[in-house]
């Protein structure tokens, strides 16, 4: 046998530990398989942390999820072939979302690679539009420099993941005249040129509705404290992005809400009507501008970020100022807006469109439920989501202190990220709540890491909203489909409170609004996981809407075809 033994040389799988342990690597997310056994054997003698999920998926996502929720780069692991395609999902999440991952992958030894061996993939070829670089290492010799460029582009500028593709000769080969690995620094972002910075001031200080727009990229820049800073002396409304949420606290009297799609009326009203957006880390995302020709009408534009390939990428900046958000926005600090009238404007708008949770009826009404979560869960709990109507609800309902205590697959929207994103943060939080919001139907796409979660006994507190069916889809199916429904009954989901409990998780189900206090209070209080699953309305659906292709001026309330009189209702959608 090849299989190295302890107390052997060095070889490149050990080397390969050593690495990660110095780079910082505590935790990773993997799955065991042929080609990358000898990393797998190597693991024995380290002191890194591995976590056995029970599909590679849930390795990828539970590492985004752990990067999420820390800063810190997540790391997920996978055999060839099928291990390394069961990735892809996961790999890809975080880069659309500018997540730092560095994601490890066995290979057939390098004799073998084109030969179509068992499990041999191309996963360096299939992984190429989705990570920001990646390498298929044909020599232990290339170990050094591969780990440490993998780190620090992983980390530098906008992060992203990485792949290392590890042929199982290179993992085996002697590495014991290799150096014990050193981690490379990383390039600060370029400081933003200081002319650009004083156009910016001259163009806030002459506007007269003028409105900040900030996104994910306030978070990556480690720049929340900066961002509140130029908020507040600046007396500017401000609107935020579903990745944004939590850059600025839920009740400071100048944020109006999420904009775009699900995004509040205040919001959307403020940036229609804006003379000026400050734009702040954001990217102009079409469910943020709705249709974009018709966005911010009469605004000019001051974009800012650390990603000069964001700017004037969807909407031309009228005045371009790329380069560190930090040093940006403590420059901008101190100018105070002339709109002393439209921020009280604005804040009336906001107490006019504020949401209501009074609704008719015994059943239990998602948003409240999701409002007084927030409100009885520790300040600084990270809530996980899964994609579709809850994770609209947990946008528009849940309150975040900061914008790495609320995990959502922003731009990708994968169905499945909530459970193994819970999974990871806890790991990178220990010491904090970490709640998982779940839909019935995304639930079930990663519900065997519910393994994971009971056999590592992390206190993971999971509310499942079942409405038995695909809730988004069939919302659309009834707005802009005509109430053709296709594909969307789950009315034969299992019993979820009784599969928890066959995974060792104690579970409550409630259906009636009267329970939610008592439960909520329970879940929490439980030590260890737990699942409340809550029965909600099927026809329930997800308001304010600003459907397809319309400008975010357009808002739906209700279904216009439901009105008793659709055509002189301000809510119809226009010819």
């Amino acid at each position: 046998m090849n299989t190295p033994t302890h107390g052997a040389p060095r070889n490149g799988a050990r080397w390969l530990t050593q690495a990660l342990e110095a780079e910082g690597v505590q935790t990773l997310f993997g799955y065991p398989g042929g080609t990358i056994m000898p990393f797998y054997d190597a693991l024995v003698d380290s002191t890194l942390k591995h976590i056995l999920v029970r599909h590679e998926q849930g390795a990828a996502l539970a590492a985004n999820g752990y990067a999420r929720a820390s800063g810190r780069v997540g790391v997920c692991v996978a055999t060839s072939g099928p291990g390394a395609s069961n990735l892809v999902t996961g790999i890809a999440d975080a880069m659309l979302d500018s997540v730092p991952m560095v994601c490890l992958t066995g290979q057939v030894g390098t004799p073998l690679l084109g030969t179509d061996a068992f499990q041999e993939l191309d996963v360096f070829g299939m992984t190429l539009p989705i990570v920001k670089h990646s390498w298929l290492v044909r020599s232990v010799d290339e170990l050094p420099q591969v780990v440490a460029e993998a780190f620090r582009i992983a980390r530098e500028g906008r992060p992203g993941p990485v792949l290392i593709d590890l042929p199982k000769d290179v993992q085996l080969a002697d590495a014991s005249h290799l150096p014990d690995h050193v981690p490379a620094a990383v390039a600060p972002v370029p400081a933003p040129q200081a002319q650009r910075l004083a156009d910016a001031v001259e163009m806030i200080a002459a506007a007269e509705k003028p409105v900040i727009y900030g996104g994910g990229g306030i978070a990556l820049a480690e720049a929340v404290e900066d961002f509140r800073q130029f908020v507040e002396a600046s007396g500017i409304p401000t609107v935020l992005t579903l990745r944004g949420l939590g850059a600025l606290p839920a009740n400071h009297p100048q944020y109006l809400g999420m904009l775009g799609m699900h995004g509040t009326r205040a919001a959307n009203m403020a940036v229609q009507e804006a003379d000026l957006l400050i734009v702040v880390g954001a990217r102009f995302d079409d469910r943020a501008t709705g249709k974009l020709a018709e966005f911010a009408p009469f605004a000019r534009v001051v974009h800012l970020d650390a990603d000069a390939y964001e700017i004037s990428k969807l909407r031309q900046a009228d005045l371009a100022v790329p380069g560190n958000l930090q040093a940006s926005l403590r420059t901008l600090t101190g100018i105070r807006g002339n709109c002393n009238g439209w921020r009280a404007r604005c804040a009336a708008n906001r107490e006019k469109f504020t949401a209501r949770y009074d609704a008719p009826g015994q059943d239990i009404y998602a948003p409240a439920l999701l409002k007084r979560l927030s409100e009885v869960a520790p300040p600084d709990t990270v809530i996980a989501c899964d994609v579709g109507q809850h994770q609209m609800w947990v946008a528009q309902h849940c309150r975040f202190n900061h914008p790495r205590n609320h995990l959502t697959s922003g731009a990708l929207g994968t169905m499945g990220f909530g459970l193994p994103a819970a999974m990871g943060a806890q790991f990178a939080c220990p010491d904090r709540t970490v709640v998982l919001v779940s839909g019935d139907g995304s639930f079930m796409m990663n519900v065997q890491e519910l393994v994971t979660i009971a056999r590592c006994r992390l206190p993971v507190k999971i509310v499942l909203l079942d409405n038995a069916s695909l809730g988004m889809v069939r919302q659309w199916q009834e707005l802009f489909f005509s109430e053709r429904y296709s594909e969307i009954d789950l009315s034969d989901n299992p019993d979820f409170s009784a599969l928890a409990q066959v995974f060792g998780i104690p579970a409550t189900r409630i259906t009636q609004r009267d329970d939610v206090e008592d439960a909520l209070a329970a879940l929490l209080d439980t030590p260890g996981p737990a699942l409340l699953h809550v029965a909600i309305d099927a026809r329930a659906n997800v308001w304010p809407l600003v459907p397809p292709n319309y400008a975010n001026s357009t808002m739906l309330d209700s279904n216009p075809a439901h009105a008793q009189a659709p055509q002189e209702s301000s809510n119809a959608l226009p010819a």
